[in-house]
């Protein structure tokens, strides 16, 4: 086991160092002077002078290995450097906006996790029923509306019919515990709910698959009950896809929120992203995807631990 932890930490390490490259090299191959092109925009031209303090403030002016170097211990230290838009810290920003998005991710994973695993395990179970057939349209549904179009009616419902929950909008825990929770509910309800439908439909395949094992047929035929059946020798081999998919799809989130961040106006990574993208602030783009590839990378990390863990089997591969 801890040969195969090794092997993993080793493996995600060289992807951190190869996304590092790759995000580097997209601002050192932009033809013509990149200084030029960070302070152009609508079509106007900056001066000289302009341009020559910024390719001093961003260490063009050195040797492109020496910047290489540069970017990954600043990079190893956090230290992001400045926008270029307002000169303010880029690792501040970020590290004010990313609890906000994590905070929604975390609270629409957990919620997709209680409501679909049970979900997708009775319908495994029970295939061809009432129960799967009702579960089953339910999801298919859910997942043919967009979840900004899910935001907008549960706005409409929720926030100008019924008056129950607030429309949108941020105020911090500290300030305001109810009120932030309320603010939080919408958000991470739709979040939830297409996460959900992955995660049921997942869920319910290697349940089905499971059951058609000789080791399941042999323990049921031995007299174990059914809920132990269920729990040792179905459920538990059946959750380690399930438990890929979920990693995978909370990494794709920590891209995909900016739509619901959007229309509850919650002020997360993503619409900090999409802001530095509009202003060609390439130096915060650039953070922000490093800081989102580091945690992708990481939570496909703690996926493998997890997995081996569930199957030991991993392990010795």
């Amino acid at each position: 086991m801890l040969a195969f932890l090794l092997r993993r930490v080793a493996t995600a390490l060289a992807m951190l160092l190869v996304v590092g490259t790759i995000i580097f090299s997209m601002l050192a191959i932009v033809p013509g002077d990149p200084a030029e092109l960070l302070l152009s925009t609508g079509g106007g031209s900056a001066s000289e002078e302009a341009i020559r303090n910024l390719r001093l403030e961003m260490g063009l002016d050195r040797p492109l290995l020496q910047q290489y170097l540069t970017f990954l211990g600043d990079s190893l230290r956090f230290d992001f450097g400045a926008s270029i838009v307002d000169g303010s810290s880029i690792a501040e920003a970020i590290a004010l906006r990313l609890p906000r998005t994590l905070e929604i991710i975390a609270a629409g994973a957990a919620l997709a996790l209680l409501l679909s695993i049970p979900a997708g395990t009775l319908a495994g179970l029970r295939a061809g029923g009432r129960f799967d057939g009702i579960t089953s349209g339910l999801n298919a549904l859910l997942t043919s509306i967009p979840g900004f179009v899910l935001g907008t009616l549960f706005i409409f419902v929720f926030a100008q019919v019924l008056g129950v929950l607030p429309a949108g909008g941020y105020v911090a825990f500290a300030e305001d515990p109810a009120q932030h929770l309320q603010m939080l509910i919408l958000p991470a309800v739709t979040v939830a709910l297409h996460l959900s439908t992955i995660i049921f439909r997942m869920t319910r395949a290697s349940v089905l698959e499971m059951r058609g094992h000789d080791w399941v047929r042999t323990a049921t035929a031995k007299g174990l009950s059914r809920g132990l059946v269920v729990r040792r020798h179905i459920l538990r081999n059946a959750l380690g896809p399930v438990i890929t998919v979920v990693g995978l799809q909370l990494g794709i989130l920590l891209g995909s929120t900016v739509l619901v961040e959007f229309v509850y106006n919650w002020p997360g990574l993503s619409g900090l992203l999409v802001t530095a993208v509009e202003q060609r602030d390439y130096p915060t783009v650039r953070a922000i995807i490093l800081t989102v590839a580091a945690i992708f990378i990481g939570i496909n990390l703690v996926i493998d631990i997890l997995y081996s863990l569930l199957d030991p089997r991993i392990a010795l591969q």
